[in-house]
C-alpha cells in the first residue's frame, strides 16, 4: 500500500531539500504539499521550483483541507526545511496556518512529524522549542549532512539529508550511501 506523506515547506533557505524530498516521494507515495509564502519566496530565490510534481498541491491558509483533520489517515509529515518560526509554532501549539495545523495534528494523533531546521547558530529559544517539539513527539532533525563517504557534489550532501528523511518515514529508496564500516 501506498505511503501518504505531507511534505511542508517553510520560510528557511534549502529549498533544495524539499525538492529532492519531493521528487522521491511523488514516485512512489501520495504526497500533499503546502508551501509558504516565504517558501516560495527563498526557494525562487535559490532557483528551485516546486511546480510539475505529481502531488496535491494546498494553499497555506486553507485550513479546511483534509489534511487539516486528524480523521484523514495520512501516515506523516515533513517540514524541510523548517524555519524558526514555524519550529516555534508547532513546539507550542499554535496553529494558525495548514502547515502548523497538520504538524499540531500529526502530534496528537501520534504520528510521525520529521521537523528538518536549517537554522545556525542556535539560540537557547531555538534549543528550547526543539526540545519541546521533540517532547510532543516530533524528530528533530537538522540539515547536517555527514562527510564520512566523501562527497562530490551539493547533491550528495543533499542526498544524505533526504536519505534519512526517508528512512524515518519508513519509505524504501536507493539515494544516497549508508555507512558500510571500516576496518580502521
Amino acid at each position: 500500500m501506498k505511503k501518504e506523506i505531507v511534505v511542508g515547506v517553510t520560510g528557511a533557505s534549502g529549498a533544495i531539500y524539499a525538492r529532492r524530498l519531493l521528487d522521491v516521494l511523488c514516485r512512489d507515495a501520495t504526497v500533499h504539499i503546502i508551501v509558504s509564502d516565504i517558501a516560495s519566496k527563498i526557494a525562487a530565490h535559490e532557483g528551485i521550483s516546486f511546480d510539475g510534481l505529481d502531488a496535491e498541491y494546498h494553499p497555506n491558509d486553507k485550513l479546511f483541507a483534509s489534511i487539516a483533520s486528524g480523521s484523514h489517515p495520512y501516515d506523516g509529515m515533513v517540514i524541510i526545511p523548517c524555519s524558526s518560526k514555524t519550529l516555534a509554532a508547532i513546539a507550542n501549539g499554535f496553529a494558525d496556518n495548514l502547515i502548523t495545523r497538520t504538524a499540531d495534528v500529526c502530534l496528537k494523533e501520534h504520528r510521525t512529524c520529521i521537523l528538518v531546521t536549517r537554522e545556525t547558530p542556535l539560540s537557547r529559544i531555538h534549543l528550547k522549542n526543539m526540545l519541546a517539539a521533540q517532547e510532543a513527539g516530533a524528530t528533530i532533525m537538522p540539515a547536517s549532512p555527514g562527510f564520512y563517504n566523501r562527497p562530490e557534489k551539493i547533491e550528495d550532501l543533499v542526498d544524505m539529508v533526504v536519505a534519512r528523511v526517508l528512512d524515518h518515514l519508513g519509505v524504501k529508496h536507493s539515494i544516497g550511501q549508508r555507512w558500510g564500516g571500516t576496518d580502521a
